[in-house]
Formats: C-alpha cells, structure tokens, sequence
C-alpha cells in the first residue's frame, strides 16, 4: 500500500494549510527516522483547558503559537477525550492507565479537608514508578489532584506542587518543594516555570543523572476558574475580541440544572478574556521550556506533549465550567474533548498531521510506556488492567490497526458510550434519586438538543451500546470502587453532582 493511503488508513492526515506551522528553528527533517535512543519526556497536563480553546484546533481567537508549535512539529488528535470531566479522576487515568472505577477516584478532591482517603492512589502503580523503574529521572511541577499535593508521590524524584490548594493564580503561592512548605510570590505558572527548567538544568549537570532520560510532567491551573488575575498584557489582547467561536445559547431543561449558568453578558465576556488570557499565559510558559530544550539541543531527542484533564464551557449549553456545571452530571462535547498534539523529531512522528483516533489518558499512558520502553512485567499489567492502547505505531505512520470509534466516559453514578454518530448516557440512582437516560444523534443533533432515548425508533441502538457500555465496565471495574457504589467510598468533596441532586430533590417543594 502506498504511504499516502496508508496514512489515511490509519487515520493521519495532513494539516489543513491554515492551521499554524512549526518555526523554522524547530523543524523536522522531511522523512523522518527513529532513532534507537529512548527520548526525553516532557508532558504538558493543563487544567481546564478545552479543545476548542486553541488556535491549532481551529479558534480564530485563541493565540496560542507555542501549543500550535508541538502540533506543528508532530500530530494533533482531533478525536482526544477524557475518561472523566472533572480534574481529579481524569488526572488518575493518566496517572494509573485506568478508568475511574478501576482507580477509585470519582470527582474533585477537595485536599484540604477530604485528601485523606486518597493520599497515594494506594495500591496503585503510577507511570512515575514504571518510568523511574526503567531508568528515567523522574519529575512532577504544578497540580497532581490526586490526594495531598504536598508530598512527593511515588516514583517522582523531584516533586514541586501545591502546599494546600491550587489558589491565587498571582499573588503569594504556598507551595511544597520536594515535602517542604515555601510561600514565594509571584504569578504561580511562571513560578511553575521557573522550577521545570530548574529540574531540566539540574538534570544535565548531574553527573548521577545526566545519561538517563528524563520523563518531566509539568501542568499549569491558570484555565481553571475563577476566570481572574491573568496577565495584563495578555488580557489586552482580547480586549476586542468577539468570542465568535462560542456558541450563543440557552440552557435547555433536557439537561436537568444548571448549576453554573451564564450571568450577565459584559461579566460573561470579562471572564471569557480571562479565559482566552489563561490559555495564552499557559502558552507563554510552555514557549519558555521549549526555547530552554532547543538551547540545550535536546528539543529533537524529547517527545513532547501538550493535553489538558477535561474541557471546559465558556457559554456553550448555556453554562460556564465542566461535567459538574449541571446536575445530573453532564457529558457535553465541550466538557469531554481535549487538546492532544505529540512530537518527537528522532522518533519518527510524522509532522504537521492530524489523526482522528478516538484517544484518551489510559491511551496516552500506554503510549508513553511503549515510547520508553517502560512497559510492566506480566503480572503488573495483569494488576493495572488498563484499557488504554498504544497509538505510537500510528503517529510514526507505520501499521494499519483496528481500532474503531467507541469513547467511553465515566462520571461518578453516570457512563457514556459515544460511538457511531451516537452518544449515550446511562444514568444510575444514588441514595434513591435518579435521572433519565439520554441518547443524542450527533450527527443530526450535534449540540445535544433532544434527548432520543425513549424514542422507540432508536431502540435497537440504545439495547446495542447499552451492552457494550456493560461489558466495558464489566472488565473494567475493582471491586469496591465503582461509580455505582459510591454510598460506600469516601467522599471526595461537598458538591458532587449526585449530592447535589440529593440536596435539590429533598428541598421543600421538589
């Protein structure tokens, strides 16, 4: 087969002309071949940050020349997800290479008072520990989420996070240096900054570590509310934006509450430039760590990567925020799709491509396993059951593989299947309230307007993705943590969508 079909097969394609090239300084040689030595490992995990929030994605607002840049130089997926849409859970999948139900963690943990329960991911094999294992000098800079930021987490030999919480993006940080509390001022994503290229400098001069590669996971909160304090210079070049990317609508009550919903439209529009701000601040920083790479002359031996948790909504569906923005909880594709763009010049990726995979972090996961050679014993594997597989012979355009189209998403007491054109959410009670199924035509229906689930003419497609919802959590599910037994986990925070529905549904009058 020739290599132009062959790519299609595999679902590269070229980037369309308009979208951002890579600079000249960063370019990668017309056919690229992989080279035998393990790379670098940069991975940038922003928070909050949407798909539909980036200039390479297609928003003729956003700047964001740097992220535009890694895609540039490499492939773009246009089909990324998350297992989860809401941080914590998301973060874990990545983490551990598995869903929700597998790892135990089902909404935004709340560390300062409920972090407890899951202070390591116990019992779970992280990705820093199966990279430290195969002889990678490992580092962790920004938000983990996971269960107390403070403390170095295992198989991280280098551990600069939070101290009590992510907040204020600008002002005076309280943050933990490898476990020791220091408050330094400034704006926290440049701090964040400063202490990845600190590691990256510190890497090279060690003599006990400068031959090992080095797997570095840096991720910045500036796109997380609450919308403020972003930059001056960078708020003003939104000043005449018009958001044209953003859908006007109104929330429909085929999606339950809206808990957090437009407000007024100048305070709507402060916030979307503070959004757009975020996304450029974030840029700005990941610019810095590649322009450090390049310096150093190791930008062509580093995979580098650019995603996010989960996305968000600036107005789409009538909400602001993410899969918690309504009750019941919402599968939106706004709050579900991701930025996903991977490159690696001596690693044989293809540039300037698009895939559309269907991907997500228990995929990513294994791909960066594979790209470093770090992939578990037997029995460890058989232990962390991943669902997630590798997609690296499919960026480097080398195989044809089956892969299909399912994305399945999970959200405490709800699932969702999108496959075909079709999304489903199936809906379980918790502590006796419940909600209705829903199914969606995306095609027809791609803002997710009327709900078709009770509509007879689509039954045989509800009964077909309701099995393969079943038989997916069914060999992905640990006992004692399922998003269907959450009366017996520990909480994670105050303000779960299935608590809330039990504080909405119990209130006088309802």
């Amino acid at each position: 087969m020739k290599r132009r079909n062959l790519l299609k097969t595999i679902g590269l394609v070229a980037a369309s002309s308009a979208l951002p090239r890579a600079t000249a300084a960063t370019t990668f040689p017309s056919s690229p071949t992989v080279s035998a030595k393990r790379p670098n490992i940069l991975v940038f995990l922003s928070d909050d940050h949407a798909q539909w929030m980036q200039q390479s994605y297609g928003n003729s607002e956003a700047h964001t020349p740097n992220m535009a840049r890694i895609a540039g130089n490499g492939v773009r997926m246009t089909n990324a997800f998350t297992t989860c849409p809401v941080c914590s859970p998301a973060r874990a999948s990545f983490f551990t290479g598995r869903v929700p139900s597998q790892h135990g963690i089902h909404d935004w943990i709340n560390e300062p008072t409920d972090a407890s329960p899951y202070a390591t991911l116990k019992n779970q094999v992280l990705i820093s520990e199966l990279m430290k294992k195969a002889g990678y000098h490992t580092g962790l800079v920004g938000k983990w989420h996971c269960g107390d930021d403070k403390i170095p987490h295992p198989g991280f030999d280098y551990w600069f996070s939070f101290w009590k919480g992510q907040y204020p993006h600008v002002g005076e940080q309280t943050l933990s240096d490898n476990g020791k509390q220091i408050t330094p001022t400034g704006f926290q994503s440049t701090l964040f900054t400063d202490r990845a290229l600190g590691f990256l400098r510190d890497h090279y001069k060690d003599s006990r570590v400068k031959e090992q590669p080095f797997f570095l996971y840096v991720s910045y909160t500036d796109t997380h509310s609450p919308h403020t304090g972003m930059p001056d210079d960078l708020v003003a070049q939104y000043k005449d934006a018009t958001f044209r990317d953003i859908p006007k609508e109104q929330f429909l009550k085929v999606h339950g509450t809206a808990e957090r919903p437009l407000e007024a439209p100048l305070k709507d529009n402060e916030k979307r430039r503070q959004y757009y701000a975020a996304a450029s601040a974030i840029d700005r920083e990941v610019g810095r760590i590649l322009d450090e790479l390049q310096s150093m002359g190791v930008l062509d031996d580093t995979l580098v990567v650019y995603t996010a948790d989960h996305g968000l909504n600036c107005g789409q569906h009538g909400i602001w925020e993410k899969g918690n923005a309504t009750v019941p909880q919402n599968f939106f594709e706004e709050s579900i799709r991701i930025p996903c763009a991977l490159s690696w010049a001596h690693g044989g990726i293809q540039r300037n491509l698009e895939s559309n995979l269907p991907v997500n972090h228990c995929d990513l996961f294994q791909t960066l396993l594979e790209v470093a050679d770090a992939a578990p014993d037997s029995q460890t594997r058989q232990t962390i059951n991943s669902p997630g597989r590798s997609y690296l012979s499919q960026l480097r355009g080398e195989a044809e593989v089956s892969w299909g189209d399912s994305v399945f998403c999970e959200y405490g007491n709800a699932r969702m299947l999108r496959k075909n054109g079709y999304k489903l959410i199936l809906r379980y009670a918790y502590q006796g309230i419940s909600f209705p199924h829903e199914l969606y035509d995306l095609k027809a229906d791609p803002r997710e307007t009327t709900n078709l689930y009770a509509d007879t003419t689509y039954s045989q497609i509800t009964k077909d993705m309701s099995r393969l919802l079943d038989e997916f959590f069914s060999t992905y599910t640990v006992p004692g943590h399922s998003g269907l037994d959450l009366e017996h986990q520990p909480i994670a925070n105050t303000d779960s969508p299935w608590l809330r529905a039990v504080q909405i549904k119990s209130a006088p009058g309802k």
